[in-house]
């Protein structure tokens, strides 16, 4: 069944949408007004809303609601004394960048990541964090885990086993994905196939840069990542990457991936031209899907704006319910789709920066 509400992370607050009776998505309100929202969640084991903060002066908040109006602040992860990002250099809370709830088994857990490259775990929803303390220690941290675009590694995804919810895989720029099948105690990498190029030993098994990794809800053994150095695909649990970027079209670089609910072999990617360059390709913006595992790519243009189009989509500001896609961009637009993303529509050209798109039933 789709969802109803569409939450927005944005540069300037809480953007909430919700779909009238006539399946028309309107404006609901802000929450936050003014300050940046990195990530706008909802759970539904618990029927809490989330909004993970970025308060420039006042650092990294942490709110949660039962009926997104009334918030209540809670204390943010924050690591203890002594605890260094390498040897002589304290770590301290510099992003909120990922969250997920537990199983439905274990309703009130949640997960948050973190710059720089800590994993937190709540199980009383919310009200304390603990660091996962098996990752953290992860021998390979110190010395391989490094900033990709920011100052320090940073944790951007976190995906739960809904069949067993100690089976747990993050994603790290940069050091690949992890996963843990005993609840965080050990982790082992993922990343055999990826390739990073900007390190000595491009296949690496420690130092890739996944931008977001995302899985087929129905089987969580296909695995989808939108990659530093291209779009990969797994269709074992991530023991083994193939690349499925197009070597002649714009189906390469970018930060969002979607992943069908129920279809293994269809995803979605917003594509902009490079690191260096994040703007839409040939500044004519376009969404790409392969219907048949990244062996052909199709690219969406209709009803997107070409030729002097500057957007690019960042890891969370895509996301699907059903047939309908909705992307959000860093110049401040929201598109969406009802047809499975080959005809779009614009549902705001006014937004400020939007750094998470979630669809919920609220």
């Amino acid at each position: 069944m789709s969802k109803n509400t569409m939450l927005l992370g944005t540069r300037k607050g809480l953007v909430t949408y919700h779909k009238n009776g006539s399946g028309q998505w309107v404006y609901q309100d802000t929450q936050f007004l003014g300050i940046p929202v990195t990530i706008a969640t909802y759970d539904e084991n618990t029927s809490t809303w989330w909004a993970l903060l970025d308060h420039g002066h006042w650092g990294c908040k942490v709110h949660r609601s039962k009926d997104g109006k009334s918030w209540e602040e809670l204390e943010a992860p924050k690591y203890a004394e002594g605890e260094e990002i390498k040897d002589g250099v304290p770590a301290a809370t510099k992003l909120l960048w990922a969250f997920s709830n537990g199983g439905a088994d274990r309703p009130g857990t949640v997960y948050i990541g973190t710059e720089p490259g800590g994993l937190f775990k709540s199980t009383d929803n919310g009200d304390s964090f603990e660091l996962v303390r098996g990752l953290w220690d992860h021998p390979s941290r110190k010395g391989q885990w490094f900033g990709g675009g920011r100052d320090h590694p940073g944790i951007h995804s976190i995906l739960v086993d809904s069949a067993d919810s100690d089976h747990i895989f993050v994603g790290i720029s940069c050091a690949g994905m992890f996963e843990t099948r005993d609840g965080g105690v050990s982790w082992n990498p993922k990343n055999k196939g990826l390739k990073a190029d900007f390190l000595p030993d491009p296949s690496s098994e420690i130092g890739q840069d996944p931008h977001l990794i995302e899985w087929c809800k129905s089987n969580t053994d296909v695995m989808w990542q939108q990659n530093h150095c291209g779009i990969f695909r797994s269709v074992n649990a991530g023991e083994e990457w193939t690349d499925i970027s197009e070597t002649e079209g714009p189906a390469n670089f970018g930060f969002a991936v979607a992943a069908h609910e129920t279809d293994e072999n269809v995803a979605w990617v917003v594509p902009g031209i490079s690191d260096v360059t994040r703007v839409a390709v040939d500044q004519s913006l376009c969404v790409c899907r392969t219907d048949d595992g990244g062996k052909t790519w199709k690219a969406f243009r209709n009803g997107l704006p070409q030729d002097t189009a500057f957007d690019i989509t960042y890891r969370h500001a895509l996301d699907i319910t059903g047939d309908t896609l909705a992307f959000g961009t860093t110049t401040g637009n929201l598109y969406l789709s009802n047809d499975a993303g080959e005809n779009w529509q614009t549902i705001n050209s006014n937004l400020p920066m939007i750094h998470s798109v979630e669809f919920a039933n609220v």
